[in-house]
């Protein structure tokens, strides 16, 4: 009788251990599937980033990148000079300039943007402020309705490389017919520059991709997920130096 509990215990315990391996393996099976997803999708931004879709529609929409006390940050300035030289070429005819305020700006970044879009000779004839947006895709959605009221049917999306394929989704998103057009100039050059940025835009992307399928609203999903890191400002603030 003794030995046959003895036998029964040791089944159990067997059976426990093979329980405990098999959800282990998995663990092991589901981390590394989403281990190299992050890679394809960071791979598949990086490359997405390196195509120049520009030709000749109605309007450049710039996005916002930042701004202090009324001068724009160092990422949003390359992204204006590309806006800027896709107008003089004969590419769009008219700007938007997308930003809204800031914690303790007393003035959009759009109308920083403004000052020194101007300054570069662009007249304020050519010119649209979207002054509402905080987050990506609230700069395309207000872009978006700008253009209606407007009555411009396409545009070239502005942004730096890394940021082109979740914003070119997200234009798709809120309707609007838009060709990438990466800036030449970006801030992110370097490595240390470089990875941050990437890390960020494949979470983001990743979890935009996600919200869209559950049907979560992004905007504040998004601001959220701002709130609990810094890693924008660390990458504006490393692109600057």
């Amino acid at each position: 009788m003794r030995r046959t509990r003895e036998q029964a215990g040791g089944k159990a315990k067997g059976t426990a251990r093979r329980r405990v391996k098999k959800a282990l393996c998995i663990l092991a099976v589901l981390l590394l599937a989403a281990g190299l997803g992050f890679i394809l999708t960071g791979y598949s931004i990086w490359e997405y980033g390196q195509r120049d879709e520009k030709r000749k529609a109605d309007a450049a929409v710039i996005l916002g990148a930042g701004s202090w006390k009324g001068e724009v940050s160092p990422v949003f300035r390359e992204r204006l000079n590309h806006g800027i030289w896709l107008y003089q070429n004969g590419y769009v005819r008219k700007l938007i300039l997308t930003g809204g305020y800031a914690e303790g700006n007393d003035e959009s970044d759009a109308h920083a943007a403004m000052l020194y879009v101007t300054a570069q000779g662009v007249p304020q004839s050519d010119i649209l402020l979207e002054e509402k947006s905080k987050v990506t895709r609230e700069n395309l959605e207000y872009a978006k309705k700008v253009m209606d009221a407007n009555g411009l049917k396409d545009a070239v999306l502005v942004s730096d490389p890394l940021h082109m394929k979740r914003a070119m989704r997200m234009a798709k998103d809120v309707g609007m017919t838009a060709y990438s057009s990466p800036t030449p100039t970006t801030r992110y050059v370097s490595l240390k520059t470089q990875i941050p940025f990437l890390e960020k835009e494949d979470l983001y992307y990743i979890s935009y991709c996600a919200a869209c399928s559950l049907r979560i609203p992004w905007s504040g999903l998004n601001r959220a997920y701002a709130k609990l890191t810094s890693m924008s400002s660390i990458c504006a603030r490393l692109a600057s130096r």
